[in-house]
């Protein structure tokens, strides 16, 4: 049985039908979106005065990831193009670029991720914050012995070396940043300049709590990553998407042109919309 309008269009819309799903899926991402931003929003206009972050994100790489998704979209629609004209290698060469920017626009927000995930806020029993990226933290057990960590293990951990459990306790951490008695300084970084960053060392009986910037650490975390973190996942999807019409779906250039082309042009459309979703991230997120 021969499904219709996989590549004519229903007399009813005037959209063939795949074309159709992904506008109907398209409304229901932007009721998705649609509501986090609003969250986005709410969250912002309800920040104690002083405790909303500014100049947490690096604007170069907003910037960079948003340059990326710009060509990214252009070269998915000359993919498109090439396919109506009949140019299967221009496809294949505009598609493949597609999934190289997307793949590097991963790569930079998985490094922004990792620079979060190792800065450590410490609040130090004298009233004071300490604020860096984690450079060392040292551990001893019960005999003395030392054990350097390059990251933070917790305040302890037991380790098991040819059988023999060891239990180490926190001694101290070393952290590249620096130490300030108002906490509001470390929210707005723009109004500050030349911060300074140096080695760090803060023995374990000074520390009352640490925390690193994970989604955890505060309401501005925690939509970052969750706006960020799905957007990311459209994206990955998107990228398998279009490596499957790159690769193994592509074998239907041969037997099915036409109905080939409609679906390069649905997987575009989604693929716009992830361009436009980040259109609106970059400067919500980056620039305010």
């Amino acid at each position: 049985m021969e499904i219709p309008y996989n590549v004519q269009p229903r007399p009813d819309t005037g959209l063939y039908n795949s074309k159709l799903g992904i506008w109907l899926f398209l409304a229901s991402e932007v009721m998705l979106f649609g509501g986090l931003f609003s969250a986005y929003i709410l969250l912002r206009v309800g920040a104690e005065p002083g405790y909303w972050p500014h100049g947490w994100l690096d604007v170069r790489f907003g910037t960079l990831n948003t340059i990326l998704l710009a060509l990214s979209a252009i070269t998915t629609l000359l993919a498109w193009v090439a396919c109506k004209v009949g140019e299967f290698g221009k496809f294949k060469f505009f598609h493949a670029c597609t999934i190289v920017l997307a793949l590097t626009f991963l790569g930079v927000k998985m490094y922004e991720y990792h620079d979060k995930w190792i800065h450590y806020e410490i609040k130090l029993a004298d009233g004071t914050f300490a604020d860096g990226h984690m450079e060392s933290a040292v551990y001893v057990d019960k005999s003395g012995k030392e054990l350097e960590s390059h990251s933070y293990r917790g305040n302890g951990f037991t380790e098991v070396t040819d059988g023999v459990t060891n239990s180490y306790q926190l001694a101290s951490v070393t952290i590249d940043g620096r130490i300030v008695k108002d906490e509001t300084l470390l929210y707005d970084l723009r109004s500050q300049k030349n911060i300074p960053r140096d080695p760090v060392t803060i023995t374990a009986d000074k520390i009352t709590s640490m925390e690193n910037y994970g989604p955890w650490h505060n309401t501005f975390l925690a939509i970052y990553f969750t706006l960020t973190g799905l957007h990311a996942l459209h994206i990955l999807g998107g990228t398998f998407v279009i490596g499957y019409m790159w690769g193994p779906g592509s074998k239907m250039w041969k037997t099915n042109r036409e109905q080939f082309t409609n679906r390069i042009e649905v997987s575009g459309l989604f693929w716009h919309f992830v361009d436009l979703v980040w259109i609106f991230l970059f400067p919500v997120l980056y620039l305010t």
